[in-house]
C-alpha cells in the first residue's frame, strides 16, 4: 500500500488539537494526518519568555524535524493559518489551505484593533462564565450564543465538546501574548507553494469582505473561496466542507485561480 501524503492540521488561538476532532476523521483515507497543538496552549509544549507566531512556528518547525519530516500539506484555522504560511515561506510546505488566516491585516488599521478586541472578549466571557459552563453547556441555545463570535452554529458541538474548547481557552498562557502581537504577513510573491484561503460567510473575526481583499493584495496568486454559512472557526459549523476544502487544497498543481464557493 503505498504511504499516505503527511498532512498536518493546525488550530486557532487559544484552542488545541481538539479543534479539528470533527474533521480529522473525514481526512484519514487519504492522508497521514498529524494534529499537534500548539506551544502556550492547553496541551501543548510550554513556553518561557513572551509568545510570538515566529516562537510557534520555530516549536511546530521542531515537531516536524521530531517526525523526520522535510515538507508536508499543512492546513490551519486563523493563528493556524497564519503559521500554516509562515512555515511555507520557510521552505515547509507542499501546500496550504488557510481557513480564516489571521495575519492578513494593517497593523495599524481599526478592523484589526476591532478583531482582537472581539477575540478577547470571547476569552473574558468564557473566564467569567466558567463554574457554570458544563451546566450551561447543556443547552443548545446557550452553545449557540456563548459561541457565536466563532461559530455560526455552536448548537451543533456536543455539551463535552462545547465545554472541551472552552476548558482549551480557559488554560492558554499564550493567548493574550498572540492577540497583542505587531506581526503580520509579509508579502507572498510569488507564492512559495499552492495556497488556498477559504473565506467564512459569517466570520465575526475576520469578516471576509475586509480580510479577503487585503489577502488577495498580499498574497496574489492564490485561490480564494467563501464557506457558505460558517463562523470563524467553520470546522464547528460544516467539518464535512472543511474536510473537502482541504483535501482539494492539498491536492491543487497550481494556482492563480480565484473562485467563490457558495
Amino acid at each position: 500500500m503505498p504511504e499516505l501524503p503527511p498532512l498536518l492540521l493546525l488550530h486557532g488561538v487559544m484552542m488545541s488539537a481538539n479543534a479539528w476532532d470533527q474533521v480529522a476523521p473525514l481526512l484519514t483515507d487519504r492522508f497521514d494526518v498529524l494534529i499537534p497543538t500548539a506551544a502556550g496552549h492547553h496541551g501543548g509544549p510550554v513556553l518561557t519568555g513572551r509568545a510570538t507566531v515566529a516562537e510557534l512556528t520555530d516549536h511546530t518547525e521542531r515537531y516536524l524535524d521530531g517526525l523526520g519530516l522535510d515538507t508536508v500539506h499543512v492546513a490551519g484555522n486563523s493563528l493556524g493559518g497564519w503559521m500554516a504560511v509562515e512555515l511555507a515561506r520557510r521552505g515547509r510546505a507542499r501546500s496550504v489551505c488557510g481557513l480564516s488566516p489571521a495575519g492578513f491585516w494593517d497593523p495599524g488599521a481599526p478592523d484589526h484593533s476591532r478583531s482582537r478586541a472581539r477575540l478577547r472578549f470571547v476569552r473574558n466571557l468564557t473566564r467569567a462564565s466558567a463554574p457554570v459552563l458544563p451546566l450551561a453547556m447543556h443547552s443548545a441555545l446557550i452553545r449557540r450564543l456563548s459561541m457565536r463570535d466563532v461559530a455560526a452554529h455552536g448548537e451543533r458541538l456536543s455539551p463535552r465538546e462545547a465545554t472541551t474548547h472552552a476548558t482549551d481557552l480557559l488554560h492558554c498562557t499564550a493567548g493574550l501574548d498572540i492577540l497583542a502581537t505587531d506581526e503580520f504577513i509579509a508579502p507572498l510573491d510569488p507564492l512559495p507553494c499552492p495556497m488556498t484561503f477559504a473565506w467564512p460567510e459569517r466570520d465575526r473575526i475576520f469578516p471576509q469582505h475586509i480580510n479577503g481583499p487585503l489577502a488577495t493584495r498580499i498574497a496574489p496568486g492564490a485561490r480564494h473561496i467563501v464557506l457558505p454559512d460558517t463562523g470563524h472557526v467553520p470546522m464547528i459549523d460544516d467539518p464535512e466542507l472543511c474536510a473537502r476544502v482541504i483535501a482539494e487544497s492539498a491536492g491543487a498543481q497550481s494556482t492563480g485561480t480565484q473562485s467563490t464557493t457558495g
